[in-house]
């Protein structure tokens, strides 16, 4: 349901469906905002799947993506508000980034690139 309203590059912004990352498959991804979105089910509130979250979530960070959980709960009580939200933080983090959405005519593919980092330099001025 979410998919729905997040395909098609709301505002310019690319997100991706059942995008893999490292041993991981998250549930939605933009790249240009470094930001996975993960819808949870009453399922990651049981036996190990907390822990397996968190060391998800702790393994996503070290690649320096952040993960926003949304309760599948509120994304079938409103799925357009639930993906107005997610627009609008991913709106929020390339501001912030100082990215402006990718034009059509040069869709960013990848999260290095879209960061703007150049071989062996990274945007902070650190050394890779």
């Amino acid at each position: 349901m979410l998919w729905r309203h997040l395909r098609g590059s709301p505002q310019g912004i690319r997100f991706r469906n059942q995008h893999p990352a490292g041993d991981y498959v998250l549930d939605f991804f933009c790249a240009r905002a470094n930001l996975a979105i993960e819808v949870d089910g009453i399922a990651h509130d049981m036996g190990d799947r907390p822990a397996r979250d968190l060391a998800r979530d702790t393994w996503l960070g070290t690649h320096r993506i952040d993960v926003v959980r949304i309760p599948a709960g509120e994304v079938l009580a409103d799925p357009v508000l639930v993906a107005e939200g997610v627009i609008a933080l991913a709106a929020e983090r390339l501001a912030r980034f100082g990215k402006a959405p990718p034009s059509s005519l040069r869709d960013a593919t990848s999260p290095s690139t879209c960061d703007g980092e150049v071989a062996g330099h990274r945007p902070d001025g650190g050394a890779k």
